[in-house]
């Protein structure tokens, strides 16, 4: 039955659902983990590292843009089409700039971003983005911002948020522990919290992921792969702690 309302992007199936739309989602949902974090002063982005071949570049395998200087976009889903997307959001930015004689806010570039997704869920000869992503970054005032966009158009914003083939089990664990990382947390704090996160969740090691912190008027910095493994090796041993305690405390 699907297949006859799957054709094209404009048609409805009886059931209210674009099925193009949600295709592009379930490229989502297989693409590699992203998370994203927001605190008062940083925004840290953790991402599930795609494994590359020993002659490769490892540079071109990083799946985060800069939009502006204060703007940040990570993504889960198909690459190519993220790359396009980045383009065109770049372009906006540097036009708003130079129309406006000041830096694009972070709800803008979102709403902008979801604006371009909903065009191409409503237009024949297209298909829709089949990316999810999240853009944080800093107003003028210094106020964080993290937002979510999907491929159908929609976006909010969040203090932490995940997506990809992990989104909803790195969800559920930053809805338990919100209380750990509080808004005011340093950026050492934030990073801890983002690894513990990749490696509670999603079972991933220092080499496996990529961290990257942006702060108020400060360039965009990747996490050095050695303070990952020094962090891994910590978390490690809290988490054996703390499964010790929990065996201890069964048993009494």
């Amino acid at each position: 039955m699907a297949e006859r309302y799957d054709r094209a992007v404009t048609i409805y199936s009886p059931d209210g659902h674009l099925l193009q739309v949600e295709y592009a989602q379930e490229a989502v949902r297989k693409g590699s983990t992203v998370v994203g974090l927001r605190t008062k002063n940083a925004i840290v982005l953790g991402l599930e590292k795609k494994s590359t071949s020993d002659l490769q570049e490892e540079r071109f395998n990083r799946k985060i843009y800069m939009i502006d200087d204060h703007v940040v976009m990570t993504f889960a889903g198909l690459t190519a089409d993220a790359r396009i997307l980045a383009h065109m959001v770049q372009k906006e930015a540097q036009s708003h700039a130079m129309n406006f004689e000041r830096p694009v806010s972070i709800e803008y570039i979102a709403r902008y971003i979801a604006k371009v997704k909903q065009t191409y869920t409503q237009s024949n000869g297209r298909r829709p983005f089949g990316l999810s992503c999240l853009v944080g970054g800093f107003d003028e005032n210094g106020t964080s911002h993290l937002f979510q966009t999907e491929p159908s158009g929609i976006f909010y914003e969040w203090t932490a948020n995940s997506t990809g083939r992990s989104a909803h089990s790195v969800r559920e664990y930053l809805e338990k522990h919100v209380d750990d990382i509080p808004a005011t947390a340093d950026e050492p704090t934030a990073i801890k919290y983002m690894v513990r996160t990749l490696m509670t969740v999603s079972n991933l090691n220092q080499n496996q992921m990529d961290v990257a912190v942006l702060k108020f008027k400060e360039p965009l910095r990747m996490i050095d792969r050695s303070v990952l493994t020094d962090l891994v090796k910590v978390i490690r041993k809290e988490l054996d702690e703390e499964a010790k305690q929990r065996a201890r405390i069964s048993i009494s």
